[in-house]
């Protein structure tokens, strides 16, 4: 940093020069002592320079007695999940006060590889927001099913010292880190000492022991308050997280206070533009915490303060002088109702955005079958045996292994509406191979017709549910045609769809037509009886793996290469 640049910090601070920007008349929520405390906030470039007095500047954004709290640092997400590029996302999510993300491309790099980092660290570049990327660290997530790519540790090291770059993403191969598999191993030793982000769901005890004793340091999949205790505990920083389909704070809250609030930071994960338009975004989950009892303080401490010190973003998370100039400007303090945004000393707007040099999308032909699929594709052929079945629970990506017997006509076993059981399909889309997994699923509503989705977690083939198997055929044929997305069909035809071409997983559009499509989507998935609030975002993560750490019996999945439900 030119020394020139730490003089005037120094000089507007003191007051001995006019500051370049100033906050005027706010109230600064003090994340030490819980206080709101009258003050100026005085900005040089990107930085604060001056708080708890009074400041001239050459611009003058004034407060009007709002509050001012540190930007929001989402810890944990996948920006394809949100099914926007990342400059949509920028330009969706900032004016909710998110000001730092930290993403990691797990999604986009199981179907391209390399090109899925390439593209996300020069997005980083240009964003308004501090985009930050975690190197994926399983790619492909699991041997069980087809992904598109590979990556290893001699892939990921050169992005290691890139400047958006913080680490190693979640790393979900559990056994491979106990059992010290060649692999996990190589990776984890390329990033020892650096951050290494966890994804351990239901680990506990000695199993938990050794998973931190690799050098990770966090986790977003606690799900229960005993979980989570027992993680921080052990000096994990568990991140408590509500997106579209996982719902954690409500079991999480219990634990968050002013003296826990240092091990507990929020995460969204997944969270698309119509959740973000009716609910919010890391707004929401503070305004959510504040509502369940957690204390104010607690709360916008884990959004920023918290975050900022777990994943070594020591220049943020508080307003104070050295600082990064991220400045969220409140209404309301317990309903989180944001006003304004400084983004690195910037006041955000439109034209913040239009000035950006967006880089196109990359992975717009990743759909691949080698041929059209049949009706006879999705068919399970058998007898009236009782029948292995996927259940859902609500708000959670874990899946019951159920039983149930189901009717069989022409040597072919059926989808049964009276139990709520219909059948599921798993297509590879790779190129790789022509595997089908095929098995039946409850928990949809379903009456007819079939839904399908390009997103498919971790592998991200296409999954395909429906009680009709011509209809289930048409949809996945129909994904092809418009390089992915979701699909909803009814008696062969296309009631509604929404392409996602970047590499199947992201929309091209702007978020407002994102959000609105998905209101089409959901609106016709309830014409076929569906009541679920995310049916495609549940629909992507039912060819979740079974998790090896836990018992096979408690779990159902889809293997797209042993073509069975285990």
């Amino acid at each position: 940093m030119a020394a020139s640049v730490i003089s005037d910090r120094i000089a507007q601070g003191s007051g001995r020069k006019e500051a370049d920007t100033v906050i005027r008349n706010v109230r600064l929520f003090d994340l030490v002592t819980g206080e709101l405390l009258p003050t100026d906030i005085a900005i040089c470039g990107d930085t604060i320079v001056g708080t708890l007095d009074h400041y001239e500047g050459a611009t003058v954004i004034e407060g009007h007695g709002r509050i001012a709290v540190p930007g929001f640092i989402d810890t944990h997400l996948h920006v394809e999940s949100s099914l926007i590029t990342p400059f949509e996302f920028d330009r969706c999510v900032l004016p909710h006060g998110v000001t730092t993300a930290i993403c990691d491309p797990h999604e986009m790099a199981n179907v391209l590889g390399r090109p899925a980092l390439d593209y996300f660290t020069q997005a980083a570049m240009r964003t308004v927001m501090d985009l930050r990327v975690n190197l994926s660290s399983c790619v492909p997530s699991t041997a069980l099913e087809t992904s598109g790519a590979t990556l290893g540790a001699a892939d990921l090291l050169p992005y290691r010292d890139h400047p958006k770059v913080i680490g190693l993403a979640e790393f979900m191969n559990i056994p491979g880190v106990l059992d010290g598999d060649p692999v996990c191993m190589e990776k984890l030793e390329a990033f020892a000492g650096g951050h290494i982000d966890g994804h351990a769901p239901l680990l506990r005890g000695r199993r938990l022991n050794g998973y931190l004793a690799a050098g990770i340091t966090t986790d977003h999949e606690a799900t229960t308050a005993e979980e989570a205790l027992e993680k921080v505990r052990k000096g994990m920083m568990v991140l408590i997280r509500e997106g579209s389909v996982c719902k954690d704070l409500r079991a999480l809250a219990p634990l968050l206070n002013p003296v826990t609030s240092p091990f507990f930071a929020f995460c969204t994960d997944d969270r698309n533009p119509l959740e973000i338009a009716h609910e919010g975004h890391l707004d929401y989950l503070i305004r959510l915490a504040i509502s369940l009892g957690v204390e104010p303080l607690a709360a916008y401490r884990s959004a920023s303060l918290s975050a900022a010190s777990a994943f070594g973003l020591r220049d943020r998370g508080m307003i104070a002088p050295g600082r990064r100039a991220d400045i969220v400007l409140l209404d309301d303090l317990r309903e989180c109702r944001v006003s304004d945004v400084i983004s690195a000393g910037r006041l955000v707007n439109d034209a913040l955005f239009a000035a950006r040099d967006i880089i196109p999308p990359v992975g717009t032909d990743s759909i691949s079958l080698p041929a059209p699929v049949t009706a006879k594709d999705m068919q399970v052929a058998g007898s009236g045996a009782q029948r292995p079945v996927i259940g859902l629970l609500p708000g959670q990506i874990i899946t019951p292994f159920l039983h149930a017997d189901l009717p069989v006509a022409g040597g072919i076993v059926q989808p049964d509406p009276a139990q709520d059981i219909a059948r599921i399909c798993v297509v590879a889309r790779h190129g790789h191979n022509d595997n089908i997994g095929r098995g039946f699923v409850r928990g949809f509503g379903l009456s007819g017709g079939a839904l399908a989705s390009s997103v498919g977690h971790d592998s991200h083939n296409i999954c395909v549910v429906g009680m009709d198997d011509a209809d289930m055929a048409v949809a996945v044929n129909h994904l092809e045609k418009t390089g992915g997305g979701f699909v909803v069909v009814r008696d062969g035809k296309v009631v509604a769809d929404m392409p996602l071409p970047v590499a199947g997983l992201m929309s091209d559009a702007p978020f407002e037509t994102v959000r609105d499509r998905l209101e089409v989507l959901r609106a016709a998935a309830r014409a076929l009886g569906c009541q679920l609030d995310e049916p495609f975002l549940q629909l992507a993560f039912l060819p979740l793996p079974v998790i090896p750490h836990l018992k096979i019996t408690d779990f159902g999945m889809v293997d797209v290469n042993r073509m069975e439900l285990v």
